[in-house]
């Protein structure tokens, strides 16, 4: 990408990306912001409580042979 003199003028001297790129068009996906964020926000919990049970197990199984953590 070439960015002309003048249009690094127009924007102030402003060096920040978002300025001389675009940001592709996400289609929407016609979930509620609301309902997506409920959803997500459940499945982020389940994955965190997955993720500290794995934790836990590995330090178990590296005490186990004698690296414990």
């Amino acid at each position: 990408m070439n960015i002309k003199f003048e249009e690094i003028e127009k924007n102030g001297f402003v060096l920040t990306p978002g300025r001389y790129v675009g940001a592709a068009e996400e289609e929407d996906d016609g979930e509620p912001f609301d309902e997506k964020m409920k959803r997500l926000t459940s499945l982020l919990k389940e994955q965190r409580i997955k993720s500290a049970n794995l934790d836990k197990q590995i330090a178990e199984n590296l005490k186990r042979i004698g690296y414990e953590i």
